[in-house]
């Protein structure tokens, strides 16, 4: 990759960003385009997380980087603080590398 490209592309990017803000403006939205919008980050994360979560480039692979997850999931409905989370999805994932 040379840095034309990456210019190039960092400046496309701005352009994009730019655009949306010139285009919109000061629009307001309907109630239910605003609620989705609003949902589009936690949609665009999650998926994101799985795609990391269950891939190993092309392929399917289901390992303790799963378990961590999971252990996170369970944590977050359990209401635990976000550091706890945090320790809990390490240490599941970390034990489950050291056990397999």
């Amino acid at each position: 990759m040379t840095w034309t490209l990456i210019i190039v592309l960092s400046l496309g990017a701005y352009a994009l960003k730019a655009a949306g803000l010139v285009g919109v403006g000061v629009r307001d939205f309907p109630a239910p385009v605003r609620n989705v919008i609003a949902l589009v980050p936690a949609a665009v994360l999650s998926a994101l997380i799985a795609k990391d979560t269950f891939t190993n480039g092309q392929d399917l692979q289901i390992d303790a980087r799963a378990v961590g997850v999971a252990v996170a999931c369970l944590a977050v409905w359990r209401r635990v603080p976000l550091w706890l989370v945090i320790v809990l999805a390490c240490a599941a994932t970390g034990t489950v590398r050291a056990i397999s």
